[in-house]
């Protein structure tokens, strides 16, 4: 699918309008409707704020698990009251978004209550952006912080062979006067999605990206998707993150290592069936000055000191943007989202 580009075949759609057409494609292809509603409002998310690898670039990888078996649309997540601090979801083999939906009116009356909970979240799929999980949180004034494993595709610092996954970090904390401060990062030195749209537009990537199938270090994205693996980001210290995250979203969540499931026998199937972490803080609960007021001092020091871009800022900048003009899709993507939802 080609990335976002200014000839459009019937102008800007809103955020409302993508919503429903990916709502239709998910429906069509096996999910139930509150399903498609959690996933489609996921893609368009990111693709309204320039996530573009992880927005309608994602929903033929989504079309072909369904298509595959590999995944259950209709699955119904099990909500689990373990602890004080404590939430525990079976995502019953689906999707981990509508499991967090799910779970999130618990976890969220924990947090205020125990002023901290956890919500450990397994036998799920994770195939987007991950900072629309943790940003809601902070704009009801809440701190939160989520991970998630997925498919082995990383050489660990000092391995010859691929282990771990992608295995993105996410953040998100409430900010006086301004947007939430919300990071989203793998812990691999590009994103598996760069990769591919790089290799669609036959694009070169940076050195120190990733390796070919024969461990040797490439720039070319396609020796590094045929047989080929990625680098962590900074050398040991993104491998020990990597690593955490493994330990934090499978182990103790009780989902499957990067390494722990061979979907050789689904064709078609893109979505690693891992786990997922979510860890949310009511800062009311803490001692001192108001949290939110405490960020934004922050952020004045930063900006203070020459810091000109702040996390987030370019994807709050297109979210504007794709507010006031709606959302641009090519011809070529717009033929293929409505075939897919058969209109």
């Amino acid at each position: 699918m080609s990335a976002q580009s200014d000839h459009t075949a019937s102008g800007p759609l809103s955020y409302d309008v993508l919503v429903s057409l990916l709502e239709k494609i998910f429906l069509r292809h096996g999910t139930s409707a509150e399903v498609a509603r959690t996933l489609a409002q996921n893609c368009a998310s990111a693709e309204r704020d320039g996530a573009h690898s992880h927005g309608v670039f994602r929903i033929p990888g989504y079309v072909s698990t369904l298509k595959s078996g590999w995944v259950n649309g209709q699955a119904v997540p099990v909500v689990e009251d373990i602890a004080s601090g404590f939430v525990r979801v079976d995502a019953g083999n689906g999707f981990a978004q509508p499991a967090l939906a799910a779970a999130r009116p618990l976890l969220v009356a924990k947090a205020r209550s125990a002023g901290i909970a956890v919500l450990a979240i397994r036998n799920s799929h994770h195939f987007a952006a991950l900072w629309p999980d943790v940003e809601p949180f902070a704009y009801e004034g809440l701190v939160a912080l989520s991970v998630v494993n997925s498919m082995t595709c990383v050489v660990p610092h000092g391995a010859d062979r691929p282990l771990f996954g992608t295995n993105p970090i996410a953040f998100a904390a409430p900010r006086a006067g301004g947007e939430p401060i919300v990071f989203d990062l793998a812990t691999s030195a590009i994103a598996h999605g760069d990769v591919q749209i790089a290799a669609r537009k036959g694009e070169l990537l940076p050195p120190g990206m990733g390796v070919d199938s024969r461990g040797r270090p490439t720039c070319d994205p396609k020796a590094i998707l045929e047989g080929g693996a990625l680098l962590p980001f900074g050398g040991h210290k993104g491998s020990a993150l990597s690593m955490m995250v493994e330990l934090l979203a499978a182990a103790l969540t009780g989902g499957n290592f990067s390494f722990e499931f061979d979907w050789n026998n689904h064709p078609g199937a893109k979505t690693p069936w891992t786990g997922q972490l979510l860890i949310v803080i009511d800062p009311s609960k803490a001692a001192g000055q108001d949290f939110a007021e405490r960020s934004q001092e922050l952020v004045r020091q930063m900006q203070g000191v020459g810091l000109q871009r702040l996390p987030g800022d370019r994807r709050h900048r297109e979210r504007r943007q794709s507010n006031e003009s709606g959302i641009a899709l090519d011809e070529q993507t717009m033929a293929q989202l409505r075939e897919l939802a058969g209109v």
